[in-house]
């Protein structure tokens, strides 16, 4: 169990940034325990994005067509409006996102969750291209915003879960994402202008961490660690942290506590 840090007299803003397919809300108990720990955590939507599930379900037109680019700059702008460089903590997509950002030097430090493959990195797991096939199935998607049905969601995201918690968290969260992304994240290495590009070369940049689920389909543990060794010509800190049972879920499922709880004690070994 983390213990509250000390709270500076003001407090490091935490900017929680999600992946596809999940809504912004579901960041909530992240929001409640990093609020507790004496940070100043904020949970924005992607461009677009309503503000509940039920309207983003009922609205997917409002996030289709925004790409990685798009994103980046949505979160920059919020970046530029806080008091300090905040902490990134970005899950999937929102991995991919953080790291961006971080590379940018927009960013103090950033925790990259079973983040989405960057450009340079070559493994392309099978159950990666499964878990995205909803979307690659019809190249019309590249401008549409596609949902997951509750088995796709299962494989995905809930493969390490008992099967009634994989149907509740699709239910809880579960919203249509745009295409747009995995689109351009898989032509990443074919196009030299790629928004899928990080700057893995700054050495000047703040920390980061790299988290991976062992048993994850999106992301699978070989994308995380070829993403790392992206990281090599960088003097800055760059640590991975594994978690071998836990799967794309690992955020919103009946473990987050634990790689939450991580997050913070990895932030503290670093005096941020």
């Amino acid at each position: 169990m983390t213990e509250p840090r000390t709270r500076p007299a003001t407090p490091v803003p935490v900017v929680l940034i999600h992946g596809l397919w999940l809504h912004a809300t579901s960041w909530a108990p992240w929001s409640d325990l990093f609020r507790t720990a004496g940070y100043a955590p904020l949970a924005p939507g992607w461009p677009g994005e309503p503000a509940t599930v039920e309207e983003a379900r009922a609205h997917p037109d409002q996030v289709a067509g925004h790409g990685i680019d798009d994103v980046v700059e949505h979160y920059a702008k919020i970046i530029d409006g806080l008091d300090g460089k905040p902490v990134l903590i970005g899950h999937s997509f929102g991995g991919m996102i953080a790291q961006k950002l971080l590379g940018q030097g927009l960013a103090a430090a950033a925790i990259a969750i079973d983040a989405a493959q960057i450009k340079g990195v070559l493994p392309l797991p099978l159950s990666a291209l499964r878990s995205a096939l909803p979307v690659f199935r019809n190249p019309a998607n590249r401008h549409r915003a596609v949902s997951l049905t509750e088995e796709q969601f299962r494989f995905a995201f809930g493969n390490a879960l008992p099967e009634e918690e994989s149907r509740e968290l699709h239910a809880r969260w579960a919203v249509p994402a745009p295409g747009k992304p995995l689109f351009e994240a898989a032509a990443a290495n074919f196009n030299p202008h790629s928004p899928a590009e990080v700057d893995t070369r700054n050495g000047s940049r703040g920390p980061l961490l790299l988290v991976t689920g062992g048993r994850d389909h999106i992301v699978p543990e070989a994308v995380t660690r070829a993403t790392l060794k992206q990281y090599r010509h960088s003097d800055a800190v760059t640590e991975l942290r594994e978690f071998p049972d836990r799967a794309h879920s690992l955020t919103i499922d009946h473990g987050w506590r634990e790689v939450a709880d991580a997050c913070l004690e990895w932030l503290a070994a670093r005096s941020l």
